[in-house]
C-alpha cells in the first residue's frame, strides 16, 4: 500500500467514523480536496484546510495524519513563513482534536491547537535564527574555488599543500580577495573530517592517505 491511494476500507481507532472505502471515491475525493486547496489564497487557511480534510478523507492506508502535518507546511514555506512543528504538542491533545473532526465534524479544537502550535513554532524559529551567524560573503562568493582547492590538496598528498593551493588559486581572477581565500582554504583543510568529504567530492580512502602523509611530515 505504500506510495499509492488506499484500495480497501479502514477503521479509525477509538472512533465510529468510517472513511470512504471505494477506491474510485477515494481518488475523486482527493482530487476534489487538492483542487479546493489550490483555490485558497491565504496560506494559513490553505494549511489548516489540508490538516483538517486529509485525515478525514484517509486517502492512504497509513500515516494520513503525519502526511497532513507535513502537507500543511507547504503553503507556509511557499509564502516564506515560519514552518509549523508539532514536536511539542501533546499527543493526546492532538488525537482529541482530530477525533472532534471525525466524530462531530467540528474543527474548533484542532483550530485552537493549530494556533497554539504555530505560536510556539515561531518562538522557537526566532530563537534559532538569532543563534545563527551570518554567512561569510567571501566564502559564499568563492565557495567553488575553495572546494576545488581542498579537493586538489587531498588528491595530491605527495605535494606541499601550499603549492597546490597556489596553483589552484592562480587559475582564477581573485584580485584583492586572493590572500583571504587562501586563508579560507587552509581553514577548511584544518577542519576537514570524514563527515564532510562528500561536500568536496572526496573518497574516504583519499582522505586517509592524505591524512597519513600529513602526520608523517
Amino acid at each position: 500500500d505504500e506510495g499509492r491511494l488506499r484500495q480497501h476500507g479502514v477503521e479509525i481507532g477509538k472512533s465510529v467514523y468510517r472513511p470512504l472505502g471505494v477506491p474510485a471515491q477515494i481518488e475523486e475525493g482527493l482530487d476534489l480536496l487538492l483542487d479546493k486547496a489550490n483555490h485558497i489564497e491565504d496560506p494559513f487557511e490553505q494549511s489548516f484546510f489540508v490538516m483538517v480534510h486529509l485525515p478525514y478523507l484517509q486517502p492512504f492506508a497509513d500515516v494520513n495524519k503525519r502526511t497532513s502535518r507535513l502537507a500543511a507546511n507547504l503553503p507556509l514555506i511557499c509564502a516564506n513563513l515560519c514552518p509549523l512543528t508539532f514536536l511539542d504538542v501533546p499527543g493526546q491533545a492532538y488525537s482529541r482534536a482530530v477525533l472532534g473532526v471525525y466524530e462531530l465534524t467540528r474543527i474548533e479544537l484542532l483550530r485552537d491547537l493549530y494556533l497554539w502550535a504555530y505560536e510556539r513554532s515561531t518562538q522557537e524559529y526566532l530563537a534559532i535564527k538569532q543563534d545563527l551567524t551570518e554567512p561569510d560573503p567571501l566564502r559564499l562568493a568563492w565557495r567553488e574555488v575553495i572546494k576545488q582547492s581542498v579537493r586538489e590538496v587531498v588528491r595530491q598528498p605527495g605535494r606541499a599543500p601550499l603549492d597546490v593551493i597556489d596553483a589552484c588559486l592562480s587559475a582564477h581572477e581573485l584580485g584583492a580577495d586572493r590572500d583571504n581565500v587562501e586563508s579560507l582554504v587552509i581553514d577548511e583543510l584544518r577542519r576537514l573530517h570524514e563527515g564532510v568529504l562528500a561536500r568536496y567530492g572526496l573518497r574516504p580512502s583519499e582522505f586517509v592517505e592524505w591524512q597519513s602523509r600529513q602526520r608523517a611530515t
